[in-house]
């Protein structure tokens, strides 16, 4: 089969390789439409999990089932299916402590792109089948669906991380794809300010629509400064970390209320280590929680979100600004993730 890969740190191209086997528990699928992230610039272009050599990209996929294993109880060939970017071992001892993305190791749940082929080829695998795909609803948006896989529910689980209740401040520092769909998820919980940080005004728009009370454009001022400004010096109860480097942290601490809380969702890709503010830290007293996490992934997750789609409760298709047609797109697709122009918020592959 041909896919498209990472041959080592900076370089891309296709190959092809044998088609995977399935395993009992197992499913191989054929894309309907794919997406291409920025994890994917990370893991190519700044080397952040290391080399890999000739390992197929891309987590973000909608698929149809082409083979199942003997002991897949609720899948069948033929089936439409979304398919999470974070495909646990259910039944391992990580799941069952309440971490099914660290099963098997620290973000062993991501799998695809990480130390297994991914989906940006002609057929790729997922593993337990009936914990990792979910059916597509029927005449859902090929494009929304796409966004199940990693786009909301990575932002969704950044507003679980910083924990936001009803009437909370919240400010979200990157209204990127994820950023957009953290400010959705932070509007559903019952925030009452949302500052999205940002300055692309195609993002600032859609934060706007998503929920977003106040735009923080960080090419403005200092956008600890204007949060403050903007509570009146008391600051945050909540930060949703979506975007930004190593020193955001720092920025997120600052902006915080004492007891108040920080999730983090940015897959750091350089550096070391990662600057906490001693003071604004309350001397490492001040109640100030800094939470980050992989998102769980897997079925239940997938078909809770859909439903949010199916209601009107959220928007992902918006998210997406340029489209492109066959599995040979992805490549340029992928280039436009690399280079971010201004008018971009997320490419959509759709394999005709």
């Amino acid at each position: 089969m041909k896919g498209f890969a990472m041959l080592k740190i900076g370089a891309t191209g296709w190959i092809t390789k044998e088609a995977p086997d399935c395993g009992p528990l197992d499913a191989i699928c054929k894309p309907l439409a794919l997406a291409p992230c920025s994890s994917d610039v990370h893991t190519v272009w700044a080397g952040a999990l290391g080399d890999r050599h000739n390992m197929i990209l891309g987590h973000e996929a909608v698929g149809e089932v082409v083979h199942v294993g003997n002991l897949v109880k609720d899948f069948k060939v033929g089936d439409k299916v979304l398919v999470s970017a974070i495909t646990p071992d259910w039944n391992s001892l990580e799941a069952q402590a309440g971490y099914p993305m660290h099963s098997g190791g620290m973000l062993s749940g991501w799998k695809f792109s990480n130390f297994k082929d991914g989906v940006f080829a002609e057929f790729f695998h997922v593993n337990d089948a009936d914990g990792n795909l979910a059916l597509l609803p029927e005449g859902m948006d090929l494009g929304a669906a796409c966004m199940i896989s990693d786009m909301v529910p990575t932002g969704f689980h950044a507003v679980e991380l910083a924990d936001v209740q009803f009437g909370d401040n919240v400010a979200v520092i990157g209204i990127g794809p994820v950023g957009l769909m953290a400010v959705a998820a932070a509007a559903l919980r019952g925030a009452a300010n949302i500052y999205a940080v940002g300055s692309r005004p195609d993002c600032a728009k859609l934060a706007k629509e998503f929920g977003a009370t106040d735009i923080i454009n960080y090419k403005v001022a200092d956008i600890v400064e204007q949060v403050l400004e903007k509570t009146h010096g008391k600051g945050v109860d909540r930060v949703v970390i979506a975007g930004g480097n190593n020193d955001t942290f720092a920025q997120a601490v600052n902006m915080v209320k004492a007891g108040g809380k920080i999730g983090n969702v940015n897959y750091l890709g350089e550096g070391d280590t990662i600057g906490i503010p001693r003071v604004a830290w309350g001397c490492g007293m001040g109640h100030k929680q800094i939470n980050g996490g992989l998102m769980p992934g897997g079925r239940l997750r997938s078909e809770k979100l859909a439903r949010l789609i199916e209601t009107n409760r959220i928007h992902p298709e918006k998210l997406i600004t340029h489209v492109f047609h066959g599995l040979n797109k992805v490549e340029p697709a992928l280039m436009l993730m690399k280079h971010k122009p201004e008018d971009l918020i997320k490419p959509l592959v759709l394999i005709d």
